[in-house]
């Protein structure tokens, strides 16, 4: 089986995960400059099989989608034509930078850590990425 790549994309930095092979653990990846992100996943897909990228979509609890939403949509616009081999999935993405800040604190991260703005988007690709998993174990064999 191929990974699936989960994508906490934002206009600074964007956050990746990845699953094992069997697709079952979500791990965090890295965290890499926003414009570097096709370059990296471009590398990072010679060298380990890639079923599907799960990008994050924002929204609020009145299902109002985030401003930057369009800069996403333009992004996945790329990544369909970059790898075109790949499935995309949306995940609803709400609240993991809290998450993932929560995270931080409950595994005794020191404050200097935790206000690495890319510890957290790497970890919250990596709840993105778990929630798909979750979400989607029914309809997969």
């Amino acid at each position: 089986m191929a990974r699936i790549v989960a994508i906490d994309y934002g206009l600074k930095r964007v956050g990746l995960a990845v699953t094992d092979p069997l697709q079952m653990i979500a791990t965090p990846l890295i965290t890499v400059p926003t414009p570097e992100v096709l370059a990296f996943l471009e590398t990072y897909l010679q060298k380990e099989p890639v079923e599907a990228f799960v990008v994050g979509f924002p929204g609020d609890l009145k299902d109002r989608f985030a401003p930057i939403i369009i800069a996403i949509h333009q992004f996945i616009e790329l990544l369909c034509k970059k790898f075109p081999a790949q499935q995309i999935f949306q995940q609803d993405e709400r609240y993991t930078s809290k998450l993932a800040l929560a995270s931080l604190v409950e595994g005794g991260f020191k404050k200097k850590d935790r206000r690495n703005k890319a510890n957290i988007d790497k970890l919250s690709a990596t709840l993105i990425l778990q929630s798909f998993l979750t979400s989607n174990k029914p309809n997969r064999i």
